[in-house]
């Protein structure tokens, strides 16, 4: 069917009109030169590691928790009573122990010199008082957060419960060493006041320099807290098993005083090296010469097993607890 029209005409009007474009498209020559004349946008920054935002998170939480431990007037009232009894020692010892003309072994060790009254405060502290102040802390921390209601409030956040059980035991350890730094402080303080500071003899009758007796004075903070944060983890062990803080408390203390009953019976000799109040007193080695070190290793090696053990069953048991409170 014809419509009429020049073919001519048509040709001369598409020639007119130019080449038929889709609607909605315009062409765009890219050569090399307008590409290179366009930069890219800079790639958005990456955004921070999960790694790095759990380490951040993980020491914020433990630095609140270490805040609130030192800031309660509770745990700061046992600093200050351990750092007291030091200072009843020394003064009882120069009153008294000057006036005896046939003193004792002991208090012609401390008259001899000051530092060894950081080593006979160990002595009195180690067995009780010190387990105690731990223990108080330590069995504190679950089951004071479940008394007091907050524990589902703090498991609420993304911390997960080994990393909260982790800081936790971190927190005992750290007051664990604060009490033992107060202690050894506050003798040798109390020491270097009331007594001659000079060289030091040791129990073997070795002298050594005034330095080296600072050092095994070092030595044996480190001994003794370790033996307080191994107590720690017993007492957070008892801690995840209640609700209620003092009975976790009292549980440590009572197994303390159970052991010191137990290495007084003769017949049970053969478990006294097992019980963790055994090795309290090994600090005693750094005052041999050479120092003992036979018998540290023994104190960390059982300080160390009753660490696993004890965090091993706390974990167990937190991980799959049921938290209603």
């Amino acid at each position: 069917m014809s419509t009429g029209e020049d073919p001519g005409a048509a040709g001369a009007r598409t020639a007119t009109l130019g080449p038929r474009r889709t609607p909605g498209l315009v062409p765009v020559t890219e050569t090399m030169r307008t590409t290179e004349r366009h930069e890219p946008e800079p790639a958005p920054a990456a955004p921070p590691e999960p790694a790095a935002r759990a380490t951040w998170a993980f020491w914020r939480l433990l630095g609140s928790e270490l805040g609130l431990t030192f800031r309660r007037p509770r745990n700061l009232a046992m600093l200050a009573v351990l750092g007291v009894v030091p200072v009843v020692v020394g003064v009882a010892l120069r009153m008294f122990g000057s006036s005896d003309d046939d003193m004792s072994g002991l208090v012609q060790d401390v008259a001899g010199n000051s530092l060894m009254l950081t080593f006979v405060s160990f002595s009195f502290l180690v067995l009780l008082l010190m387990p105690v102040a731990v223990s108080v802390v330590a069995g504190d921390s679950i089951a004071g957060e479940a008394g007091g209601g907050t524990l589902r409030y703090l498991l609420a956040a993304p911390a997960g419960r080994t990393r909260l059980l982790v800081i936790k035991y971190l927190n005992a350890v750290v007051y664990a060493y604060a009490v033992t730094a107060v202690v050894a402080l506050s003798a040798l303080v109390t020491g270097l006041v009331l007594f001659p500071a000079g060289d030091v003899t040791l129990l073997s009758g070795t002298t050594v320099p005034l330095a080296e007796g600072l050092l095994r004075i070092a030595i044996s903070v480190g001994y003794v807290g370790a033996g307080m944060a191994a107590l720690a983890a017993i007492a957070l062990a008892l801690s995840v098993f209640t609700e209620v803080s003092i009975g976790a408390i009292a549980g440590t203390v009572v197994l303390v005083i159970v052991c010191q009953v137990l290495r007084a019976i003769p017949e049970l000799s053969s478990i006294t090296p097992y019980l963790l109040p055994t090795r309290f007193t090994n600090f005693d080695a750094v005052l041999r010469a050479p120092i003992d070190v036979a018998a540290l290793r023994d104190g960390l090696l059982t300080f160390g097993a009753y660490i696993v053990l004890f965090g091993s069953i706390a974990w167990a048991r937190f991980s799959g607890k049921d938290i209603t409170s």
